[in-house]
């Protein structure tokens, strides 16, 4: 509802109620406009509508593809929102990122912790609430600011200016975006996996991601020794998600299916299968081991099933754990993901080891044969050594030209003496061009990085402590941050404000008229970065 109409409301609500006399509609009005949502739920469903849109025109349009950062902090989503909008003007087709990697290492009460499920389920959840806070806020911020420059230019009687301020209060664009939020592989059993899913929708989630990983034996998607879990099983835990979607009154909440069959060698268990060419026997075809033509082959212990009309003496590892056949990733994943999209996913994360193009277009092209609008989410994994990577990929494409590649040593590409070569400038325009590229040939819709925040906390805390404690003292500060931040248009050089301090302060006046002691006096010091 436009401001003035709002306006209007209240202004007639509170003449109707004599008692609420010392309350002005407007700042009932503009304490409305900055709080536009109410519950998690709300948020929901607003975002899952984006998400739905913007799926839609990604199919229309490959190059209309998404991206998104993931935050382990409130005050992190909300300054790479802030940054988006005064970067771009919009924040159109960014999202947020919650990633279980991140929650497990920063945000876990057992400290620092491994990414295999042994945090607190409940801090997911809660860290979606912490990022909406935070969002929500930066709105309220926000429009604080408009709305004070509203009051002074009516105040100036500025008639013009303060119609321009008000088109701009209506047509605000929220900072609250869609998160894709991790629930690993579900924290348990398909009821377990509902009971988090509708807390994390409540906290707000329009999207879940999901993987095919056994709940008490997950790993990170970039470690060794993954297991994954028959078909059944994991679409059960699918079902459990958009029922709680469909509970929540979500009706368009997003499920993201990740498999990490391409690099998991194992499985817990044996799929149950009622007849040749079913889900379950498509999964034990993939297991391995040796056929045998009669009992005498069995020995004491050891598993044996039909499959393909032939008796499996199955491979299993001392840890009780069955092996699938070398080299049948891609087949598996193949499966795994037409299986998933045929039985209520919408979106598609392939956990990849390395970030090459051909590999997922392959893969993608073999699922495409079956669900045409098939589409991913990808992990740019800080887990990859680009630099290496995309080198290598442009040494060997060069390779196979016929060019002559003898200047550059293969298996020492990541030194920095090729960064100014021929190779090094390549690799870095295929690494610029990668998700463009991935969207328009691999079925890319949504590319994400897991955990760069973690990373770059890490790499500015490294720099300020070096100089700080060094021989900079404290020009290691003024220089490198705060110089950055006034020159840069960082709004956290004003941190007060950025905390809510001049919303207290109005709501101060709001709650107490004259009589409000507020913090934006003269002697406030934020006062020293005002037209800077």
């Amino acid at each position: 509802m436009p401001y003035a109409n709002d306006l209007d409301t209240l202004a007639s609500l509170i003449k109707q109620n004599p008692s609420w006399s010392a309350i002005k509609p407007e700042y009932a009005a503009r304490m409305r406009a900055q709080n536009r949502f109410k519950t998690g739920l709300d948020i929901a469903r607003y975002t899952a509508r984006i998400m739905r849109e913007d799926m839609a025109n990604y199919d229309k349009d490959p190059s209309q593809y998404t991206q998104s950062l993931g935050c382990w902090h409130g005050f992190i989503g909300q300054q790479k929102l802030i940054s988006i909008k005064k970067h771009f003007g919009s924040t159109k087709r960014r999202y947020l990122y919650l990633s279980g990697w991140m929650v497990a290492a920063l945000r876990s009460e057992f400290g620092p912790l491994p990414d295999q499920s042994m945090h607190e389920k409940t801090s997911v959840p809660a860290l979606i609430e912490e990022l909406y806070t935070f969002l929500r806020q930066a709105d309220a911020w926000e429009l604080n600011h408009l709305f004070r420059a509203l009051e002074e230019a009516q105040q100036a009687g500025d008639d013009a200016k303060a119609k321009d301020i008000l088109s701009q209060i209506d047509h605000h664009e929220t900072h609250v975006v869609p998160i894709v939020a991790d629930i690993d592989a579900g924290f348990g059993n398909a009821e377990a996996t509902y009971l988090l899913a509708r807390k994390m929708i409540e906290a707000g989630a329009c999207c879940i991601q999901i993987e095919n990983q056994v709940s008490d034996e997950k790993q990170c998607g970039h470690q060794d020794g993954k297991v994954t879990v028959p078909h059944a099983d994991f679409l059960a835990k699918i079902n459990a998600v958009r029922l709680a979607f469909l509970e929540l009154g979500v009706d368009d909440g997003v499920i993201v299916a990740r498999t990490d069959s391409l690099g998991a060698g194992l499985t817990k268990q044996i799929a149950v299968t009622n007849e040749p060419g079913d889900l379950g026997d498509l999964y034990n075809s993939f297991l391995d081991g040796d056929y045998i033509d009669s009992a005498s082959d069995i020995n004491n212990g050891d598993v044996v099933i039909k499959s393909q009309d032939k008796l499996l003496k199955v491979k299993r590892l001392a840890s009780g754990l069955f092996c699938f056949k070398p080299g049948s990733g891609e087949d598996r994943v193949v499966l795994d993901c037409i299986t998933s999209l045929q039985h209520g996913a919408d979106l598609l994360w392939i956990e990849t080891e390395k970030p090459h193009i051909g590999q997922i277009k392959g893969m993608v092209d073999r699922i495409r044969e079956v669900v045409p609008n098939a589409k991913l989410v990808y992990n740019n994994s800080p887990s990859f050594n680009w630099t290496l990577n995309f080198r290598q990929q442009v040494f060997d494409a060069w390779a196979a030209e016929g060019k002559d590649v003898a200047a550059y040593d293969r298996a020492k590409l990541m030194s920095a003496d090729y960064d100014d070569t021929e190779l090094g400038r390549l690799a870095d325009e295929w690494t610029a061009n990668f998700q463009r590229d991935a969207a328009r040939e691999a079925g890319i819709f949504h590319h994400l990085i897991t955990l760069p925040t973690y990373h770059t906390a890490a790499l500015s805390t490294d720099n300020l402590a070096k100089g700080y404690f060094g021989d900079e003292g404290m020009l290691a500060y003024v220089a490198g941050v705060q110089r950055k931040e006034i020159r840069q248009g960082i709004a956290t050089v004003k941190h007060q404000d950025m905390a809510g301090s001049n919303i207290g302060d109005d709501h101060k006046e709001f709650f107490a008229g004259e009589a409000a002691l507020k913090a934006g006096g003269k002697d406030n010091t934020m006062g020293q970065f005002e037209n800077v």
